[in-house]
């Protein structure tokens, strides 16, 4: 497997931290420019300094803001004149079990939806030109592992991340064939904000059932998206790591 991103192009979303953080410095670490992004100046300042040395960069990105979504890709176009790698991993949760009904206010549902499953549509309908104009390019979508079973930080984060899996499937028929489009479902992963944000009982759950007796890990999950990118015939997939849940 040709393990070389050299002169390739990468837009990571939500890399200032945990698994965006891994997945940046890993496709950065095989070659490519990576342009990572946050939601503060602070944020993209810590992208920077970490991709710098491998001639990458940084953008503050509201990844729910159309327009700025278009002007991202204009920019990478009219700098690198390329794009060949998009990683949707930019998300927002918050911690209300399932049963608490009435605290899933309309507000919180449409932040969810509108950071977890229209950002990744808006950024891929942005670059979708200039990813088809790269024959062997790729999108990676970070789902979670609560999209495909009932258990997650809320029943919005669940329901938007089932949403992305089958935007996920949708994207690989739309852009096929210059373009592969696959996801990745991390179920609990340690020391990162969306972990911290889960109900305790959910989260033990996690670790208790994961039969390789640890759930996943950043640096797995990174090395997943590698696998994507330097794949040139899996396309319209979900990858589930968490350790291994029975059932």
């Amino acid at each position: 497997m040709n393990l070389d991103l050299t002169n390739q192009v990468a837009l990571v979303t939500g890399a200032s931290r945990g698994i965006g953080q891994a997945i940046a410095q890993e496709l950065a670490s095989c070659g490519a420019t990576v342009i990572g992004t946050a939601t503060t100046e602070a944020g993209a300042q810590a992208i920077a300094t970490r991709l710098k040395p491998h001639g990458g960069s940084a953008k503050v990105l509201n990844v729910t803001d159309d327009a700025a979504c278009e002007s991202i890709m204009d920019g990478i176009v009219k700098e690198f004149g390329r794009i060949d790698i998009l990683v949707n991993n930019a998300a927002w949760n918050i911690g209300i079990p399932f049963p608490n009904l009435d605290d899933l206010t309309a507000d919180i549902w449409d932040r969810v939806l509108e950071t977890n499953l229209r950002a990744p549509f808006l950024l891929a309908r942005a670059g979708a030109e200039l990813l088809k104009a790269q024959p062997g390019s790729h999108i990676v979508n970070i789902s979670s592992a609560g999209g495909i079973s009932p258990g997650s930080s809320s029943i919005a984060y669940s329901s938007s991340k089932a949403g992305l899996n089958h935007l996920t499937r949708c994207l690989a028929v739309a852009m096929s064939p210059n373009v592969a489009v696959n996801c990745i479902a991390p179920g609990l992963v340690e020391n990162t904000r969306m972990a911290q944000r889960l109900p305790d009982n959910v989260a033990q759950g996690a670790r208790n059932q994961a039969v390789l007796g640890r759930v996943g890990q950043a640096d797995d999950i990174a090395n997943q998206v590698l696998t994507f990118v330097t794949s040139s015939s899996i396309t319209g997939q979900t990858m589930v790591i968490d350790g291994g849940m029975p059932g």
